[in-house]
């Protein structure tokens, strides 16, 4: 490997050692770029972004900033990258992949104590995003060697017509803070798979697992130029790879109104493929049924409080809108309140949240709660941060929340859930349906008919039903309304990689 420091970090697969390494150190370690095949130096010139450890709120590593000369020399490699990638068999691109998961899946201890420092959330739940990260490149690589087209005859003119896809071009990949790895490897991994080219820009805030990603692609001597990362924010970096116009599309999982910028910044490049992933504020709805049906009593809490409160609020898909029916809303109340005080307990079950700025995001919309005179079930305003805190927040039940508060409304996107009543099914729609968001909900009832009846009536791209957060990686993941466009998994991300055309052949 051609960076001491990625040599430095790959030293470090256990929490101990990694921690050790880092009171060592008596200056923050800086990341590097990976582009052609190589690390690289940002140019001279270059800033770098601090980034903290959530824990102790203190900086343990410095990021470029990725000025946009640097971000074009990481897209003429990938361009140059495609013209023999492209051309690759699928079986080579599949076992590229295969090799790139078992080299995670070999190295999964030393990827998840990464992820935790770097994102604030518990090693177990680190340990889970990185097994999902190895299943993206699983299955991608054995997707692709089963692929399917149509074919059809025109009869009175004896002409066959198929349909034949050929990669789109080069991809700019842009995930998230709160999942890092899971999220990237999403996007990577189709990329790779349907014969594009990339360069991929994680979120300034949590970037250390992509510089270690960085590494399996060399060790799995990925031909060089095909996966490049770049580090940086999203004016500076982000901008100037969005716009480019030798990238032929765009996967980016992130906030709504970076989406729609994303959208007016390619408004004129008609041709680039846009796959946009962006926020929610979730329903979960709780029928008395689930509640008091035999042991779907504590199915109905557990569900409603992981999808909560899960890696501390900051899945895109958590359900922090909770809408229980009001025969059993008293009831519900009080055991859900007990099962979250003892079952999510911070420095255990409950991470940091991920960086100052969110800290402080969340603690305004808790301090909005207050003043709006909303119960405090659980949970209360945090305090201002200090010097050297790490960013803590219990996790806060609450009720008595106006409708149209904006506590209600926006994407508080931390430990933070809404308790509300509602009366028969058509009140439980029209709740769960009043947001301008409709990435996914959760539906907790015993009654067949009506797990149909209700799922098939939310405005939500994924519905789950007595369960939350499964997944099968070929089904279509995206939301509704302002929750994106576009949807990846599967024959989905397949759309988004490849570009169609129809071949007509006569009979003579």
């Amino acid at each position: 490997m051609d960076s001491s420091t990625a040599n430095s970090l790959w030293g470090c697969d256990t929490l101990a050692k990694a921690e050790d390494w880092l009171r060592s150190q008596n200056t923050p370690f800086h990341l590097e770029n990976y582009v052609d095949g190589l690390y690289a130096q940002a140019s001279s010139g270059t800033t770098h972004i601090d980034s903290f450890n959530p824990k102790t709120g203190r900086v343990f590593a410095k990021v470029p900033c990725t000025q946009p000369g640097d971000v074009d020399a990481a897209i003429h490699a990938a361009k140059a990258a495609f013209l023999s990638w492209s051309k690759t068999t699928r079986a080579e691109r599949s076992a590229y992949l295969r090799r790139v998961s078992e080299l995670i899946q070999e190295n999964r201890e030393l990827f998840a104590v990464w992820e935790s420092i770097d994102q604030g959330k518990t090693i177990e739940r680190a340990r889970v995003e990185v097994d999902r990260a190895i299943a993206n490149f699983l299955y991608f690589s054995t997707f692709i060697l089963h692929q399917k087209t149509a074919a059809r005859m025109i009869d009175e003119e004896e002409v066959l017509t198929y349909e034949h896809r050929s990669p789109a071009g080069v991809f700019a990949l842009i995930s998230p803070w709160n999942m890092p790895l899971y999220l990237l490897t999403w996007k990577i991994a189709p990329c790779l798979a349907f014969g594009c080219t990339a360069v991929a820009k994680p979120s300034e805030v949590t970037s250390v697992t992509a510089f270690l990603l960085a590494g399996v692609f060399q060790k799995a001597k990925t031909p060089k130029g095909v996966i490049n990362i770049v580090f940086g924010d999203g004016p500076t970096t982000g901008a100037a790879l969005v716009i480019s116009r030798l990238i032929s599309g765009v996967s980016f999982t992130g906030g709504t109104a970076t989406g729609v910028a994303i959208r007016q910044a390619t408004a004129h490049q008609i041709n680039k493929h846009l796959s946009l992933e962006l926020g929610g504020k979730n329903p979960t709805l709780v029928f008395a049924d689930a509640f008091r049906d035999g042991g779907h009593r504590e199915r109905a809490i557990k569900i409603a409080s992981m999808a909560a409160f899960q890696n501390q609020g900051e899945i895109c898909l958590c359900g922090s809108r909770i809408y229980v029916e009001d025969s059993i809303y008293d009831e519900f109340v009080k055991e859900f309140v007990a099962y979250v005080e003892k079952a999510f307990i911070m420095g255990k079950s409950v991470g940091a949240v991920a960086s100052n700025a969110h800290y402080d995001k969340i603690r305004l919309y808790l301090r909005l709660a207050e003043q709006e005179r909303a119960v405090f079930r659980l949970g209360g305003v945090p305090k201002e941060l200090g010097v050297g805190d790490g960013y803590w927040i219990a996790p806060v039940v609450l009720t008595d929340v106006p409708l149209d508060s904006r506590v209600m409304k926006d994407e508080i996107f931390g430990p933070v859930a809404t308790i509300t009543k509602f009366n028969g099914e058509g009140e439980a729609i029209q709740l769960a349906n009043d947001s301008e968001y409709g990435l996914a909900a959760i539906l907790l009832t015993s009654d067949g008919a009506r797990m149909r009846r209700v799922s098939e009536q939310l405005e939500a791209g994924m519905v789950w039903v007595n369960g939350w957060l499964q997944r099968e990686l070929g089904t279509p993941f995206g939301g509704m309304k302002t929750s994106g466009t576009g949807r990846e998994g599967g024959e989905y991300s397949r759309e988004v990689f490849t570009v169609v055309r129809t071949v007509h052949l006569p009979a003579i």
